[in-house]
């Protein structure tokens, strides 16, 4: 492709090098740089593009991008140099331009918020192929489309990688894309040329803090996609959004819509789509959803009420994009689970067992509330929280666990470069401004009491103990990693995968 193709959508200035020459690749890392590649140097979280501009340069490429007032010591004979304000913005429209400008083409739908992007993105997914139409989607779990699965190192990828995955998708005759879209992603601008069609809010809550230092900060990285993305999707498509209005932040978010808008929620009596009868048991959801087409009876095997806002915004995205009121019933009633999702694991103890992904204060709390609303005889948490992340949250996740178990089984999630102690005890801070005492394992074995915390570094260990306090009735959840079958220690990333543990122990057990 030649070069005055790839930055015609570009903020730039070209102020050295051939104006029109052909480019063989596009390339952000300068290990990845090939014979006439042209290189956007980009500022990441622990190196900034612009220090191996020479090695891409020895690598092969022809052309570079760079940050304005940026200047090399020293320019090669027939390099082209394209400045521009922001390098990143620059790669977006670049990656869009190499690959097509695809999205323009494919039917697009953006999830945001704290939580519940995964679990939305397979009830679309699961409501788009009771439509008869080819899906895909790119999420936390995994990309997936066709017969293909590919692991999913971030949630949104990088604009370069997402473009090229976009076109592959296109390629393989899917229509619809299904896009979990980080506060990273936004404030990155890895989807900046993406065009939407819908665009989800589900909700906000605390994550992220170590990134975008406090809430204000961390709800504008999502209203990006409700404000500049789907301006720029207006180009070319009619976007809809659709928000959740039972969330304070949600409400915030309307102030900046015009268009097409749905609305979801179950306190707001202003809702276009909410719930009656409303029925929540360990056999899952009974519900009528009502809505602008008309109301529909709805039996899910999802399990609480934050998924039944969940079933919500699918319903919204289902509207949004002209599909009946009997489609989407079948395609939310066709998921019955979600991987690392209130996963329930069947065990010889008769204990419900459920391994979720809840890694955020408001994820935990909504997790254990909705079970301990189920009445189990017994409540046991298995967390711990991730090293290098947010550390104000660790004892707000503590407080919530002693809230709601009976016993609490402190452990590590993936520790990072931290010492699993360190994070261990910033999680009993809260744990200590509970009536719940700290018991040592063996006691706790032993019998009486029937209430109190543990503290177990080893994730395997903790989930073992677990086991074997389990009797028929109790309710366990293993909550932190989900569908992760990885944890991270001093930088090396073992095999680990709570479920397959949880498997393990119990069948220790029989």
């Amino acid at each position: 492709m030649r070069l005055p193709q790839l930055i015609a959508s570009i903020d730039k200035e070209l102020t050295e090098g051939l104006p029109d020459i052909e480019i063989a690749d596009v390339a952000y890392d300068s290990r990845k740089v090939s014979q006439g590649s042209l290189f956007v140097a980009i500022s990441g979280l622990k190196a900034d593009g612009h220090a191996y501009i020479h090695d891409a340069i020895r690598h092969g490429a022809k052309a570079v991008v760079v940050q304005n007032g940026f200047k090399l010591n020293s320019t090669p004979a027939g390099l082209s140099i394209i400045r521009v304000p922001n390098t990143r913005q620059a790669l977006a429209c670049i990656a869009s331009a190499y690959y097509g400008d695809i999205t323009g083409r494919l039917c697009l739908v953006g999830i945001t918020g704290t939580n519940g992007k995964t679990t939305t993105s397979y009830l679309v997914e699961s409501v788009l192929k009771a439509a008869g139409l080819s899906a895909g989607v790119i999420g936390t779990v995994n990309y997936r489309f066709g017969c293909e699965v590919l692991k999913a190192p971030f949630t949104t990828p990088e604009s370069l990688e997402l473009q090229k995955l976009l076109r592959r998708m296109a390629d393989q005759k899917i229509t619809h894309v299904v896009m979990e879209v980080s506060s990273h992603a936004l404030d990155q601008e890895r989807v900046g040329s993406c065009r939407f069609d819908v665009a989800v809010y589900t909700n906000l809550s605390r994550d992220h803090l170590d990134y975008h230092h406090d809430l204000e900060n961390y709800f504008r990285c999502k209203e990006r996609l409700f404000t500049t993305v789907l301006e720029e999707s207006r180009r070319v498509k009619r976007p809809c959004s659709v928000i959740n209005i039972d969330d304070p932040w949600g409400k915030e978010l309307l102030k900046t819509q015009r268009d097409l808008l749905l609305t979801y929620g179950l306190r707001d009596h202003g809702a276009d789509i909410t719930a009656r009868n409303t029925s929540f048991t360990l056999d899952g959801i009974e519900a009528e959803i009502v809505t602008p087409k008309g109301t529909f009876g709805l039996h899910s095997k999802l399990l609480g009420e934050y998924n039944l806002y969940n079933m919500l915004s699918a319903t919204g995205v289902g509207l949004a994009l002209g599909l009946s009121c009997e489609v989407i019933k079948k395609g939310i009633e066709a998921l019955s689970a979600v991987p690392g999702r209130m996963d329930r694991i069947e065990n010889p103890c008769k204990a419900t067992v459920l391994v979720d992904y809840a890694h955020t204060p408001d994820a935990l709390e909504k997790i254990l509330s909705t079970v301990q609303a189920l009445n189990p005889k017994r409540l046991i948490s298995v967390f711990g929280c991730g090293g290098n992340r947010d550390q104000g949250k660790r004892p707000i996740m503590g407080r919530i666990a002693a809230q709601f178990s009976q016993i609490v089984i402190i452990t590590s999630d993936n520790p990072r470069e931290e010492d699993p102690l360190e994070i261990i005890r910033h999680i009993e801070e809260g744990i200590k401004e509970s009536p719940l005492r700290r018991v040592e394992p063996d006691s706790i074995l032993a019998g009486p009491p029937e209430a109190g915390y543990v503290i177990m570094p080893d994730r395997r260990e903790a989930i073992r103990l677990a086991s074997r306090l389990a009797r028929p009735g109790d309710a366990i959840v293993i909550a932190g990693k989900g569908h992760e079958d990885y944890q991270i220690v001093r930088g090396n990333i073992l095999s680990f995968d709570d479920r397959l543990e949880v498997r393990h122990a119990f069948g220790s057990l029989s």
